[in-house]
């Protein structure tokens, strides 16, 4: 048995369908300004909450150290990418360029 536990063919299809709803989000994102932050920022949600979920399991003992620069390049590395896209998107938000439309910042 290895560290994430014994193999699970329902798992893996759960989480493949998440991760390519994650991408469709990301996808439909880049071709569609108006919606690209609201996208973007759910689709990083879930990859963040994935993130920390991970650092928790080595804080709490579940998992060795080891384990954050091994997950590094599946789980952390895309929320932080999908963070600093978001930050993008929000920053060239066409709502912000906007006149006349309520904006994320007078909220």
């Amino acid at each position: 048995m290895t560290h994430t536990g014994s193999f699970n063919q329902h798992f893996i299809r759960d989480i493949g369908m998440i991760q390519m709803f994650l991408g469709a989000a990301f996808a439909i994102g880049m071709f569609q300004p108006a919606h690209r932050f609201d996208l973007w920022a759910a689709a990083t949600s879930w990859l963040i909450a994935h993130a920390s979920f991970h650092l928790w399991e080595v804080a709490v003992g579940i998992s060795s150290p080891s384990t954050i620069t091994q997950d590094f390049p599946a789980v952390t590395l895309p929320a932080l990418i999908g963070v600093a896209l978001t930050t993008w998107a929000w920053h060239t938000s066409p709502h912000l360029a906007s006149p006349g439309l309520m904006t994320r910042n007078s909220l």
